[in-house]
């Protein structure tokens, strides 16, 4: 916190330095370029230090803060002149607000008010500035930008007699974090934003979420909201558990009463600004985003679960990994904060479709059925649905895909003893089974899995697959006509299967022994052997090729 200068802190005023000995081999006793180089930019450093002093000094040489502004607005051409201008210009503004230069007395002159009034216009610029290097310089100045204008903003909230809301929510502050989730802030910047002041301090986390949510409505260009949920995913998730609020950016903040220091109004903020960012037009990668951080980013700052509701909806019902996504972050709500959602496992089996076991997503879909079917609480209807229609849908499934579906079937049936008679019911008219066959009481075309008949009907799918022409599947297979001896498999050892793994796990095993074999090679093939015409080809026997 700035306060008055003391001696030893006081800028010195630097005297001019003699002019040095021309060196030999210099022509007319001009400096070479470099040396010009190096001397020019020690004569500007001096000259923006004498100007410092100067206005620190003595009131008349205020105007001199004109002459730094402008040295500031050239960043391309003179780009340390203008950051070195920009140092000099933060130093004497946090100066002259300390020293209350920029307050307005009671009963002042008239010639006071105006230069308080001057003063004020060019802070205001010398804001605009630093907030134009903060859009369009170089990642570098980006960052000093950012640094002066939070030391200048910090300044303004101690010593001007302001309410919080005229300076953070509709003052200097708005602007910066409008800055900083534009498109022209470098990532690095803005991350910085994040690290250094919107997560640490709880009124800079406060008023910033005020900002961004005002920055987000359905005009919101796509870049922006990207650069909103980039900002808001590397916060600490356990902000929003904090059960205090005590690290203030500016002290006196932590002295007064408002509602920055409640708890509950700090989350609602961030609720606010989430659900804004919710109801936006997002596109597939954004929801991709939002729902992977749904259980331990988004989650916390909400105070009323139900309204994540619409949103979980809409992005089930786009299908595919997203709708996993979904019900992931569905079945998180309800096993974690008792949401009530009657509706999940209906959802849930509507996913089970023939694509399911084709789909590149079909590990992580088995990965989530088995963390949401793994209670023994669930009626035996529903789970004996689920076992049912996997099975069926394993009929016309690759290899890959059936190798996982019987353990995870064999653990079901461990977990869930009731649906054992699935494998040992014996059909009422078995002598005719073989030759009528018989009605199947599995109704697949039902939604509701408690009302499949699926725990009337047995698992014959399952004995169909013992015969399978990949004998891998119909070893795999036979691990339901055996008794249950194990406890259980483990499914990541089959999830990760694919034609490719398959064929390199046949082709990588030792043969023990040579299979033995009959095969002679036929000495024609498309015509006819004169010798021995038992010999002919197929081919010769269909069609005369002569």
């Amino acid at each position: 916190m700035p306060g008055v200068i003391s001696e030893r802190d006081a800028p010195e005023k630097r005297k001019r330095q003699e002019p040095r000995a021309v060196p030999d081999g210099t022509r007319n006793g001009k400096l070479r370029k470099t040396e010009k180089s190096v001397s020019h930019s020690a004569n500007v450093e001096d000259e923006i230090f004498l100007l410092e002093s100067r206005i620190l000094e003595s009131r008349q040489h205020y105007n001199k803060i004109t002459t730094l502004l402008s040295y500031c607005h050239d960043h391309v051409a003179q780009a340390k002149r203008s950051i070195t201008a920009a140092l000099a210009l933060c130093r004497i503004f946090c100066r002259l607000l300390a020293m209350e230069a920029m307050s307005k007395p009671n009963q002042a002159p008239k010639n006071e008010i105006t230069i308080v009034q001057w003063l004020r216009s060019q802070l205001e610029s010398y804001r605009e500035t630093l907030l134009g290097l903060l859009a369009g310089a170089d990642p570098g100045m980006q960052s000093a930008a950012l640094t002066l204008l939070m030391r200048v903003l910090k300044e303004e909230s101690e010593y001007l007699n302001l309410s919080p809301e005229s300076i953070w929510r509709d003052g200097a502050f708005a602007s910066l974090v409008s800055k900083i989730a534009g498109r022209d802030t470098a990532d690095v910047v803005r991350e910085e934003f994040v690290v250094k002041y919107l997560q640490p301090y709880d009124d800079v986390r406060y008023y910033g979420f005020a900002c961004l949510s005002d920055l987000c409505n359905h005009k919101t260009p796509e870049g922006i909201v990207d650069n909103l949920i980039a900002i808001l995913s590397t916060l600490d998730p356990d902000i929003a558990a904090k059960s205090s609020l005590d690290s203030f950016f500016v002290t006196k903040h932590q002295q007064i009463k408002h509602k920055m220091c409640n708890i509950t109004a700090h989350r609602r903020q961030g609720q606010e600004l989430w659900l804004k960012i919710l109801k936006h037009n997002l596109t597939k990668s954004q929801r991709k985003s939002i729902l992977s951080m749904m259980e331990h980013q988004i989650v916390p700052w909400f105070i009323r679960l139900e309204l994540l509701m619409d949103f979980l909806t809409d992005s089930f019902n786009a299908g595919g990994s997203m709708s996993l996504a979904a019900l992931a972050s569905l079945f998180h709500l309800i096993q974690e904060r008792n949401l009530d959602y009657p509706q999940f496992y209906r959802k849930l089996y509507s996913l089970l479709t023939p694509e399911i076991l084709h789909s590149k997503h079909r590990s992580r879909f088995f990965r989530l059925l088995h963390t949401f079917l793994a209670s023994t609480h669930l009626p035996a209807a529903l789970v004996a649905s689920f076992m049912k229609r996997l099975a069926r849908l394993t009929l016309n499934a690759p290899p890959s895909g059936i190798v996982v579906v019987v353990p995870w079937i064999y653990n079901l049936l461990k977990n869930h003893p009731t649906c054992t008679f699935m494998i040992h019911r014996r059909p009422e008219y078995a002598d005719t089974l073989t030759a009528e066959g018989m009605d199947d009481p599995f109704d697949m075309q039902e939604a509701d899995p408690m009302g499949t008949n699926a725990i009337e009907s047995s698992l014959w799918e399952v004995h169909t697959l013992q015969t399978h022409y990949h004998p891998n599947v119909a070893t795999i297979a036979k691990i339901i006509s055996e008794q249950f001896t194990k406890q259980a498999y483990n499914l990541e050892d089959f999830l990760d299967h694919s034609y490719s793994s398959m064929l390199r796990a046949e082709l990588s095993k030792e043969i023990k022994r040579s299979p033995v074999i009959e095969y002679e090679i036929p000495k024609k093939i498309f015509f006819p052997n004169n010798d021995a015409p038992e010999r002919d080809s197929l081919l010769v026997k269909l069609w005369d090729c002569s």
